[in-house]
């Protein structure tokens, strides 16, 4: 059930990612057709194609003719099926992930280019042609896109496979042909340089999300996110007492995302693991963490399992944050981003599973606070502005029908939403003053499909992350998207450590990040707030403090980047209100 769960969310992933893809392009294309024409340097363009017919040799037209060839639908389909054929034949075989991310990456490149060129018209340019013209838009460039499919894939399967100094030359003459055959398709007169350029960013787009699908987490090492890197196994419990099995068990259930089919599921498996004692309660509006306050008063509990999504794990973890009772995961939400970040299965019944055969690690919490909103803990994130509005609007229909991607229809609604003015004060220091569309603090850094919106964010850090999202324009947008989809295959490096203690800043385009355990933002105006995809009320103030390792949760391995046997219990690390912390730090700033 869990192979069939995960190829479910990998094709799920795929086809989002795609329609996202396919929706930037075509409207690229729309642009450079209807909005730019007359603009610099799209001016420029039929006097370069001019000029390159007016210069053309022999020895120029027998090299770009080569070019083409090779990019040609004969020569791509026949080098790609021959590699393929090697990927699963040649030891050691068969190698088959890296075989379907090739030949889905010249696939997928291709479909996309016929639905662009669909709605995108474009004639090519008015100059002798060398090659016969096929009945396409000559935007993007097919030769182009289906090259970089092909050889950038080749490419990319050399850096992360081979082995030597020779991979590195290898790689870049790869690398290099794509650019080659772009330019072979400007000189003979079949594209226009934008052209060319819509080809190598198809091209691209579609090997990250190939890649991400087919290639991430499959590389050499095969440690999950957070694991710990001296490969130790999980220690009983974290403060070193070992635990014993089964015990008394409070199953906190959400009704709606854990149908009486899963909860059969969970029953048996606590069963199997020696909770013979169970005392199940369901959430509702009124209460959302059902009879966990009293259950936990009561005494007597060993462990809570939270069967739901963020928003009910958020609740369980409220309660139980500094009592020493660990807390399981069920996943059975329609994020789950808690789950996703620890590395759970994506199966619910089998992260319990692993969940009980390991042990109990402390994790950090945000408990936030503000204006009209009374203290409270989250796991995940907290937020403002955009992700707040995106967040109330999205129908819960669509949610029980689309899942997550029910937020991105939302997220649609509010892409010219006014733009907020905020302070941002880390750690006592001095007040930032930024304008934003959105800010967003995590305990944890990844959401769906792979995306880290937040890289150096650890739930076991003793800190928050801080990333100000300010988009401009279409550009804006289109900039912010690229440098995030870029780290869906890219895992960003170590977080930089703080000097002195004080808040760290990374500045990356449209998107500034800020760490530090105490934040404090201030809105010029009311804003919409939102914590772990819960609404809440608006207002101009959001303050939150870190818990160090406050909440102990029962997992398969530690979360963290740290040795387990090196762990503390939550009551034994120092919080952050008792360290010592300079006067009004300066915050770093690191350009990416």
């Amino acid at each position: 059930m869990t192979t069939e769960n995960g190829g479910a969310a990998r094709r799920s992933r795929l086809v989002w990612l795609l329609a996202a893809q396919t929706t930037l392009m075509v409207l690229l294309g729309l642009w450079v057709t209807r909005v730019a024409v007359g603009l610099w340097p799209l001016t420029l363009e039929e006097r370069l194609s001019e000029d390159f017919a007016a210069h053309r040799s022999p020895v120029g037209n027998g090299v770009t003719e080569a070019l083409s060839l090779v990019a040609s639908t004969e020569g791509i389909i026949g080098v790609t099926l021959l590699c393929v054929a090697a990927l699963l034949a040649l030891p050691p075989a068969p190698r088959w992930a890296e075989a379907v991310f090739l030949g889905a990456s010249v696939a997928v490149q291709s479909a996309v280019f016929l639905v662009v060129t669909f709605f995108v018209e474009r004639p090519r340019p008015d100059v002798p042609q060398l090659d016969g013209a096929p009945p396409t838009s000559s935007f993007p460039s097919g030769h182009v896109g289906a090259s970089v499919a092909l050889y950038g894939g080749l490419a990319a399967l050399v850096l992360h496979r081979a082995r030597g100094p020779w991979r590195y030359l290898a790689a870049g003459v790869l690398f290099l042909v794509p650019p080659a055959v772009g330019l072979s398709r400007v000189y003979r007169g079949m594209h226009h340089p934008s052209d060319v350029l819509g080809g190598l960013l198809n091209g691209a787009v579609t090997l990250l999300v190939v890649g991400s699908v087919f290639l991430s987490g499959r590389g050499d090492a095969r440690t999950p996110r957070g694991a710990a890197d001296s490969g130790a196994a999980p220690v009983p419990a974290q403060d070193g007492r070992s635990r014993r099995a089964g015990g008394s068990v409070v199953v906190v259930r959400h009704p709606h995302g854990c149908p009486d089919e899963l909860a059969a599921e969970v029953r048996a498996r606590l069963h199997r693991h020696g909770y013979t004692d169970q005392r199940w309660t369901s959430t509702s509006v009124d209460r959302p963490g059902g009879r966990l306050a009293e259950e936990c008063a009561a005494g007597g509990v060993d462990l809570v399992v939270a069967c739901g999504g963020d928003g009910t794990v958020r609740v369980c973890a409220d309660v139980v944050t500094g009592t020493g009772i660990p807390l399981a995961l069920v996943p059975c939400g329609t994020g789950n981003l808690l789950a996703r970040n620890l590395d759970l299965p994506s199966d619910p019944a089998s992260a319990l599973d692993e969940a009980l055969a390991g042990g109990d690690f402390g994790i950090d919490v945000g408990r936030v606070q503000g204006d009209g909103l009374p203290p409270t803990r989250f796991t995940v994130m907290a937020g403002a502005g955009f992700d707040a509005a995106m967040v109330r609007d999205t129908s819960p229909a669509l949610k029980a029908h689309l899942g997550w991607a029910a937020y991105a229809l939302s997220a649609a609604r509010h892409l010219r939403d006014p733009r907020m003015r905020l302070s941002l004060r880390l750690d006592g220091g001095r007040r930032i003053r930024r304008r934003a569309r959105m800010v967003v603090i995590g305990n944890v850094g990844a959401l769906q499909a792979g995306l880290e919106l937040l890289p150096r964010a650890r739930p076991d850090s003793g800190r928050m992350e801080v990333v100000l999202f300010d988009p401009r324009g279409a550009a804006g947008w289109l900039a912010a998207a690229a440098h995030l989809a870029a780290r869906i295959v890219r895992r960003p490096a170590a977080a930089p450590a703080p000097a002195s203690g004080g808040p760290v800043s990374v500045a990356a385009g449209s998107l500034e990040y800020f760490s530090a355990a105490r934040i404090e933002v201030r809105f010029a105006r009311a804003q919409g707030r939102e914590v772990d995809g819960d609404t809440l009320s608006e207002g101009t103030r959001l303050t939150v403090d870190t818990e160090p390792g406050a909440l102990r949760m029962r997992l398969p391995r530690a979360p963290g980047g740290t040795s387990n046997t090196a762990r503390t219990s939550p009551t034994s690390r120092t919080s952050p209100t008792s360290r010592t912390a300079p006067a009004a730090p300066a915050a770093r700033t690191v350009q990416l």
